[in-house]
């Protein structure tokens, strides 16, 4: 993120630009300066998620109330200052920056799967070293922080484009962040989070003007010295052979002279006041012209222009490629709702057809399909209802979902799946504006229909928002995974009923003995699933309220992880339940509606235990003689899974699962042994 080597520039070679500052000061300044206007900081939401995320514990699908006291924390330590905070998230990739986005997603793969072979080999959480986030949260952060009566918003453009935009527009003392591409805009100060305190209120600011004066540039020259330097738009190869130049012809010897040899560059090609000639003049192929000048313009704000610049580029208009499919109403609805961040995903089907997955925590090698996949048919379902059937045509959706063995070369194209109503999919302009009474049991029963269990609307009835959620997901996935046990459904549903009693410090403090690798599979598998849940609700025009189906509320993956080593340990319900009869009992009722909307889909689970004895995993002999059990003869609806393929992507890599075992599979994970 950011211009190539600049933050190191400024920190290792010229200290003086990095400024220490005190927030409580500068609001005090600015409050004194604009007394009609509350002191303002712009937060680079995407840019905050690792420093935010302080939970010790992150392997094992995210640590959600304790996250939420962090947040929590973050947010009064600026209320008290008389600070008021206006976080920005980023709502789209634009295409331009395609290209950077995939070489990340395919580079923190890698990353993924070196997590996993540490678990494997050593049953432990590895070091922050290999620290990754959490599945999805970005998107849950936003939400969060508007449930703590934040103002935040998601861009609808580039996100950094817009926050120095605002800030700009709105006066406000700084942006804070960790993205040099800061330094480039003309707007407000940068300020960074990774140096902020919260104790004191201290961080550093990064200054452009003593960048500026060091390298003996002008503001309006930090664009043209980012694209040399090379960005998320102007990849690095791009201009390496002008820096290679550079460095010869000044004088400089080391890579790390390159900044400085870059702005020798600039200097000595200036234009001057009375030259109309810029980028096109200098020793650049056409094809380099054209990618400098559209990184120029991507870092002018409006009414800014630059001097390297020929003409002046028309702004990148926003065109809805879905606009003459759609209602106006509708579109300008999911615009605004999407601005606001109180939806997910809808406005991006709707204004261009695209939608993007980032990495989740999941190895191919444990024998369930990965997210993008199982989840695809509940996202087509989706699709069916935000996207009309007219013309003759059918619409589709570019999903860009990032899994192993993915090359992300291309979007996978997927069209909708209608919905299984006898009376058809609802209209979306009477899903979202209709108000008669009885809309609120058509916009449920129509979430329910997209995960296929239009047919279980009254038994739901008698359970609040957070476990119809529960109950939705755990037999969607149930239904979907074919290597998927009762056990599993066990864990699930344990922790969704104890969660519900236990306070972050309760679950702060929690210990598991080791840490399995499909059980973090499964715990990202879950809360991926969630953020496809939100989608749901807030297609179907919110038939339930967001902040009740938020993981805070749902899920801790600590004590998913306990839940499922006891779950496979064979131990009793009780246990499980930790001898609370009234949570024995709720626990029980899910699970008879559970197995009963999995028998209803003609999806028959085995109860099969890995027999884990506290906590520890078997030998391989006794895994061999381990045999999947029926529950009762009530429960005749359990058999024996045939052995194949789990999965089949075409044209994506991925291939079927392999019938041949590595030999010492077995000792290195958990993963229950289905028979043939």
């Amino acid at each position: 993120m950011g211009v190539k080597g600049l933050q190191y520039f400024m920190e290792t070679c010229y200290p003086e630009t990095c400024i220490h500052v005190d927030l409580r000061q500068l609001a005090a300044a600015h409050a004194e300066a604009h007394p009609d206007i509350m002191p303002t900081v712009v937060v680079d939401g995407m840019a905050c998620l690792r420093y935010w995320y302080q939970c010790q514990a992150w392997v094992h699908g995210g640590q959600w109330k304790e996250y939420m006291h962090f947040l929590n924390k973050f947010v009064e330590a600026f209320t008290v200052t008389g600070i008021r905070l206006v976080f920005f998230f980023d709502g789209t990739i634009e295409e331009q920056k395609r290209a950077e986005w995939v070489k990340r997603r395919l580079r923190v793969n890698q990353d993924i799967a070196r997590i996993f072979n540490y678990i494997k080999n050593r049953h432990q959480q590895p070091d922050r070293e290999l620290f990754c986030l959490p599945s999805g949260l970005a998107t849950f952060s936003r939400f969060a922080l508007k449930s703590l009566g934040q103002e935040t918003r998601c861009s609808v453009r580039e996100g950094d484009y817009e926050i120095s935009e605002y800030a700009l527009r709105n006066n406000c003392i700084g942006i804070l962040g960790q993205d040099t591409d800061f330094v480039i805009y003309d707007t407000v100060p940068y300020m960074s989070i990774a140096k902020l305190r919260l104790e004191n209120m201290t961080t550093v600011q990064y200054s452009r003007e003593k960048l500026c004066d060091i390298l003996k540039l002008q503001k309006s020259d930090l664009p043209f010295l980012a694209c040399i330097l090379g960005n998320d738009i102007v990849p690095e190869h791009q201009l390496q052979n002008l820096r290679k130049n550079a460095l010869t012809l000044y004088g400089k010897e080391h890579q790390g002279d390159k900044v400085q040899a870059a702005a020798e560059f600039i200097k000595s090609h200036r234009p001057n006041s009375d030259e109309t000639c810029g980028i096109s003049s200098l020793p650049l192929s056409k094809v380099d012209v054209e990618v400098v000048e559209k990184g120029i313009q991507s870092y002018l704000l409006p009414g800014q222009t630059s001097p390297w610049l020929d003409r002046s580029l028309p702004f990148p208009e926003l065109v809805c490629v879905m606009g003459k499919y759609l209602n106006k109403d509708i579109l300008q609805a999911a615009t605004e709702k999407h601005i606001r961040a109180e939806c997910f995903m809808i406005y991006n089907v709707l204004q261009d057809g695209v939608v993007e997955c980032s990495n989740t925590l999941e190895d191919e090698e444990l024998g369930l399909p990965p997210q993008a996949i199982l989840y695809q048919p509940l996202r087509e379902h989706i699709y069916s209802i935000l996207l009309p059937r007219s013309y003759g045509e059918t619409l589709s959706v570019k999903e860009w979902f990032v899994f192993p063995r993915n090359p992300l070369k291309e979007p996978k194209i997927v069209a909708p799946t209608p919905l299984n109503l006898p009376e058809g999919t609802p209209d979306l302009q009477t899903l979202w504006f209709g108000n008669d009474s009885e809309m609120t049991s058509v916009r449920v029963s129509t979430f329910l229909a997209v995960f296929d269990l239009q047919d279980f609307t009254e038994d739901l009835k008698s359970f609040d928002t957070p476990l119809v959620a529960v109950i939705c997901l755990v037999t969607y996935i149930a239904i979907q995974a074919k290597h998927f046990s009762v056990e599993d459904i066990d864990a699930y549903l344990s922790q969704a009923v104890c969660i519900r009693y236990k306070s972050y410090t309760d679950l702060q403090h929690m210990r598991v003995p080791q840490v399995d690798p499909r059980a973090v599979h499964l715990g990202s598998l879950f809360v991926r699933g969630l953020t496809y849940l939100i989608a749901a609700n807030s297609a179907c025009g919110f038939p339930f309220a967001m902040n009740e189906i938020m993981p805070w509320k749902i899920f801790d993956g600590l004590l998913f992880h306990s839940k499922y080593l006891q779950a496979h340990s064979g131990c009793a319900k009780e246990e499980l339940l930790e001898g609370n009869p009234a949570w024995i009992s709720l626990f029980l009722t899910l699970r008879d509606l559970v197995l009963k909307a999995c028998r209803r889909h003609g999806s028959t689970l085995l109860s099969f235990p890995c027999r884990l004895q506290h906590g520890r995993p078997m030998d391989a002999e006794s895994h061999r003689e381990c045999e999947p059990q029926l529950l009762s003869t009530s429960d005749c609806y359990y058999r024996q899974q045939p052995r194949g393929p789990a999965f089949h992507m075409e044209g994506h890599g991925y291939r079927p699962r392999s019938r041949t075992r590595h030999p010492n599979r077995r000792r290195n994970y958990l993963a229950p042994r289905w028979p043939r």
